[in-house]
């Protein structure tokens, strides 16, 4: 992804940040942070030489690029770029879910300013009358202002159903990522694959750093999924 992807996906995540909890809060700065910061600056160039010093004991035609395709079906940097994007695609429904309430409460606002400026028109003798309804348009300007719409009823509903998607979507990465490499990453591949004439001998760049960023995006994974799980706890007892 380019940095003009990473600002438009931060811009949409911010709108989610304001109509979330605390806890979702602290979620967002978490996958921001670690994973966006992590996987843009650090792991990526960690990653940058994969294919290149994959080597193989063997000038076999071919042999190198079939032992390279099976040891890494998908790079890892592209494998977690997806999962951001994945994870975050719940966020869109319940977005569009807050806009719709946003709208709903906007229009229900200026039916109410419409009846409360009719009123004004007909309580000028009674003074007090007419500093009470003032007070009732300067309050619903006032909401005007906030903009955010109250977590409850079917946006509640919306809200707990997207964070338990996104913990499901996390936690099949994750599986998916032990499936393909596991949490550890062999400096050694043997590889048995045709045209190989028999078990060649491939040697993985940075072992050691790819399974230190390994564990590290899967910690970071755990925590969300933690977080996640406390957001559901707390959205439901609000």
């Amino acid at each position: 992804l380019t940095m003009g992807d990473w600002n438009l996906l931060g811009s949409f995540l911010e709108e989610v940040h304001i109509h979330s909890t605390i806890v979702g809060k602290i979620w967002l700065t978490i996958l921001f942070i670690f994973r966006m910061l992590v996987l843009g600056v650090a792991a990526e160039d960690v990653w940058d030489d994969e294919q290149s010093e994959f080597i193989c004991n063997t000038e076999q035609p071919g042999c190198s690029n079939i032992c390279y395709n099976k040891a890494f079906p998908i790079s890892l940097i592209r494998y977690w770029v997806l999962q951001i994007i994945f994870v975050s695609s719940p966020s869109l429904v319940y977005m569009g879910h807050v806009l719709y309430r946003l709208r709903a409460l906007e229009k229900e606002r200026q039916k109410e300013k419409a009846c409360l400026r009719a009123q004004l028109e007909d309580l000028e003798p009674m003074p007090e009358e007419h500093r009470r309804v003032e007070r009732e348009l300067q309050k619903l300007e006032e909401q005007k202002k906030v903009n955010k719409a109250p977590l409850r009823g079917s946006l509640l509903l919306t809200y707990v159903l997207h964070i338990l998607t996104r913990s499901v979507v996390e936690v099949g990465f994750m599986i998916g990522q032990y499936l393909l490499y596991g949490f550890h990453m062999s400096p050694l591949y043997k590889c048995t694959w045709t045209p190989c004439p028999n078990t060649v001998d491939c040697f993985v760049s940075r072992p050691t750093e790819k399974t230190i960023f390994m564990v590290l995006m899967n910690s970071i994974a755990l925590s969300t999924n933690g977080s996640m799980g406390s957001r559901t706890q707390n959205a439901c007892l609000a």
